[in-house]
């Protein structure tokens, strides 16, 4: 009898210790249906893995750490009222998010209200974090560094001499686009075409015009579920001119949607590829572990922002005597904060949430497989 009242005495307090744990959420915001969800499910996953490696470490403050993934379709409207859904649950102090700019800039705007604050794995529009939301931060480079570093390789590595311009009419797609036609412009290259479009399956007018003007090198702001058609329809079509793109075309995808048309294709990227990372080639089998496939760009860079937002979790908690902060604690601390022990080096926020210095990627697709052609190092504007 002795006995089971001891057993039951050392259950009730473990139970009590359990029970003393106060929830804490972060959680991810990105396309995880629909045609990007290839990107966005990286985005959440690499998140996830971040949380996993930290769980103990909030434990061990009183807090039960937890990840809760909104799915936004890669759509602004979508990801508004998600955002509105993560505001109400006052038990999440921060997102990692979002994958598309043209969603980041409503749903941000959405979540600044209540102070949640966000760190981007992938969003590079300028007006991001041109319209000044405290909460609003990110950890790849924008599309004026990304732009320029595109044109630069069109002309330095390519030799083009005219270029056609083509964009998906998305924040993201019609942003970097535009910084590309600016600097090609500036170094005096030939505007062969300059187009927006929201065609998805059907390119042959687009086609038609690029084998009548001949343009050196077609540029395409926009995502590789889009790109990977006109690709392979461009390649039937007999141009074998090089196709350039931004991040949007770094998934694995591109290369079976494309199908043969998968050749000839550069991008510029900000989320470094496994490969060019000796630190994640432990973060990558435990993602193979977790998940079944490999780890892309997407996945590092989410485990990246997830380790920038719980380090400023952290610190929000430190500030506050070890106990809970607020919201409006967790988005200054994340604005201040000096994130270490990242797969792509140290984070540090300028003024405005831009990432104060990053990389950018370029890679190249060769007999059906990326490959990495160069790396540049690349800085935030001053604010």
């Amino acid at each position: 009898m002795k006995k089971f009242t001891m057993l039951a005495l050392i259950a009730g307090l473990a139970l009590g210790s359990a029970s003393a744990q106060t929830a804490l959420k972060i959680a991810s915001l990105s396309p995880l249906s629909g045609g990007q969800s290839d990107l966005g499910t990286q985005i959440k996953n690499g998140a996830q893995l971040a949380v996993n490696e930290y769980k103990a470490q909030f434990k061990a403050l009183g807090f039960d750490l937890s990840l809760t993934g909104y799915d936004d379709q890669a759509d602004p409207a979508t990801g508004t009222a998600a955002a509105r859904k993560i505001a109400a649950d006052t038990s999440i102090l921060a997102v990692v998010g979002t994958l598309n700019s043209g969603v980041a800039i409503p749903s941000s705007a959405a979540l600044a209200p209540s102070h949640v604050a966000m760190v981007s794995p992938a969003n590079t529009a300028n007006q991001v974090t041109d319209r000044g939301l405290k909460n609003m931060n990110r950890i790849v480079a924008r599309d004026d560094a990304q732009g320029p570093a595109g044109a630069n390789f069109i002309v330095d590595k390519l030799g083009a001499k005219s270029v056609y311009l083509l964009n998906d009419k998305t924040a993201y797609g019609e942003g970097l686009a535009t910084e590309v036609k600016k600097a090609l412009t500036a170094k005096s290259i030939k505007i062969a075409g300059d187009e927006g479009t929201e065609e998805k399956s059907d390119f042959s007018a687009i086609i038609a015009k690029i084998k009548l003007t001949k343009p050196d090198v077609i540029y395409f702001g926009g995502i590789y579920n889009q790109i990977g058609v006109f690709a392979k329809q461009l390649r039937e079509a007999g141009v074998t001119s090089p196709l350039v793109g931004g991040d949007g075309l770094d998934s694995a995808e591109l290369l079976t949607i494309a199908g043969k048309g998968a050749e000839n294709i550069y991008f510029t990227t900000v989320a470094a590829p496994a490969d060019a990372l000796p630190a994640a080639k432990t973060v990558a089998a435990n993602y193979k572990k977790a998940f079944g496939k490999d780890i892309q760009g997407f996945g590092i860079f989410g485990y990246d922002a997830a380790k920038v937002t719980l380090q400023g979790v952290l610190a929000a908690i430190k500030a506050n005597g070890n106990k809970l902060p607020t919201r409006t604690q967790v988005e200054s601390a994340m604005r201040s904060v000096n994130a270490t022990g990242l797969l792509s080096g140290t984070v540090q926020f300028n003024s405005v949430g831009d990432r104060k210095a990053a990389k950018m990627y370029i890679m190249n697709i060769k007999g059906g497989s990326l490959v990495l052609d160069s790396t540049l190092d690349v800085k935030a504007p001053i604010n």
